[in-house]
């Protein structure tokens, strides 16, 4: 499989990866760009989020409205986001398209228009975005609790940004980010598929010759830029009340493995285990059991340097000390006895059938080329994850949960008309 996977660095710092799919008609092709929201200061809390939108907007050669006929013409799949540490777009085409979703998708992010109309207008939308936030609560509770959870720290900052910032972002501040953030040494370029590795690199180096975008170094006291380290976890415990809400949502949380941490591969399968799916313990114990909840489980969000585990559980408020006490009651059990062979088995054959299946889709396939080359340097083998997978045992699982699950760690927050409910430190003991 090694010899599908080439990776060339340009002279400009760029690096393009390519996977060849064979016997395959399609193709993806994507650039992502080592920014996130993590990477802003707090006055221009949500510029990436606002870019990512903003590049759909037009370009020198292209107005929205030929963006949007030629994605469409090109009859792909146009996925672009923002995440805490990356920004993403990637078009999947026919492989005879390659060259003009290439050119599109070059166009976009190297030479946007910025119109100042445009940004007013793309300004309001996203503050629409934040009021559909608003009107979730479960992505509302996941908000509040990231202020509580990272606090002064660009992580626990939502990558939407604020109305405040947003309106802030008129074309010389956005102009500015851009030039700094799309410069070539943060861009990483990936296309798996029906694709030739020769050809996705003769395209890299005529978009950025063609559009002039060199590698030149801006100031980060100029444009915005700002990596505040790793972050400090806080144990925060909140009950916010908001009586117009029908159900409690529940939250709790932990520190967790980092994406580059050794037992990251025996942290994700403890996590399956504990809510990862349908037959998890959450899953079983809260919703099958007892029915006291439509949506439960558990999940992680790993970044370069930290991690956290999160339960989450939406349920009646008359029902919340109840759901609250079996979610604990499973961390309590994750630390004083090991992983059943059984359950083992099944997170790892949920695993390894995770990644088998996204071998299939050349979206996968180019997404798991950038991230890994954003996250680790290098591109680790599918044989590889699967190796370490199957060597986690259920000890090296308890070690996880030993280490993580602890009750000064542990956090917590609520949101919905929850009475006299009530939560301390005493009852998160583990």
């Amino acid at each position: 499989m090694t010899d599908q996977v080439r990776t060339t660095k340009l002279p400009n710092g760029a690096t393009v990866l390519t996977e060849y799919m064979p016997n395959l008609r399609s193709a993806t092709v994507g650039t992502w760009v080592r920014r996130g929201s993590r990477h802003e200061r707090a006055e221009w809390n949500g510029i990436c989020h606002f870019i990512e939108h903003a590049v759909f907007k037009g370009t020198r050669r292209r107005t929205a409205l030929d963006i949007a006929v030629e994605s469409d013409r090109l009859g792909g799949n146009f996925d672009a986001y923002t995440t805490h540490e990356s920004t993403g777009f990637s078009l999947k085409v026919v492989d005879t398209a390659v060259p003009q979703s290439f050119d599109l998708l070059a166009d976009m992010l190297l030479a946007p228009r910025f119109d100042a109309e445009d940004l007013e207008r793309e300004a309001k939308v996203i503050i629409e975005e934040m009021k559909m936030v608003e009107d979730t609560p479960e992505e509302l509770l996941t908000e509040l609790f990231n202020a509580a959870y990272f606090p002064d720290h660009s992580l626990g900052r939502p990558i939407e940004g604020t109305p405040e910032t947003v309106l802030s972002f008129d074309r010389a501040r956005t102009a500015r980010f851009h030039s700094s953030a799309y410069s070539p040494r943060n861009l990483v370029i990936a296309a798996a598929g029906n694709v030739r590795h020769e050809e996705i690199v003769a395209l890299a180096e005529r978009a950025f010759a063609a559009n002039g975008n060199s590698d030149q170094h801006v100031s980060q006291d100029s444009n915005g830029e700002d990596d505040e380290g790793a972050p400090r976890h806080a144990a925060p415990i909140f009950v916010q009340r908001k009586k117009e809400l029908e159900q409690a949502h529940l939250l709790l949380a932990t520190p967790w493995s980092a994406a580059r941490d050794e037992d990251r591969y025996a942290a994700s399968l403890l996590g399956s285990v504990i809510g990862g799916g349908t037959s998890s313990r959450l899953w079983q114990s809260i919703r099958e059991e007892r029915g006291l909840a439509y949506s439960v489980g558990a999940a992680s969000s790993t970044f370069t340097d930290a991690g956290i585990f999160h339960v989450y559980a939406g349920t009646s408020p008359e029902q919340a000390d109840e759901v609250l006490d079996l979610a604990l009651a499973e961390l309590r059990r994750a630390v004083r006895e090991p992983v059943g062979d059984d359950e083992l088995q099944l997170a790892k054959d949920q695993m390894v059938a995770s990644i088998l299946l996204g071998l299939e889709s050349t979206s996968a396939r180019a997404g798991t080329l950038a991230r890994q080359e954003i996250v680790h340097g290098r591109r680790l083998e599918p044989e590889e994850i699967i190796r370490r997978i199957e060597a986690v045992t259920a000890q090296d699982m308890l070690a996880v949960a030993r280490a993580r699950f602890t009750t000064e760690q542990i956090a917590f927050g609520a949101l919905g008309d929850l009475g006299s409910f009530k939560v301390d430190r005493a009852r998160l003991e583990i």
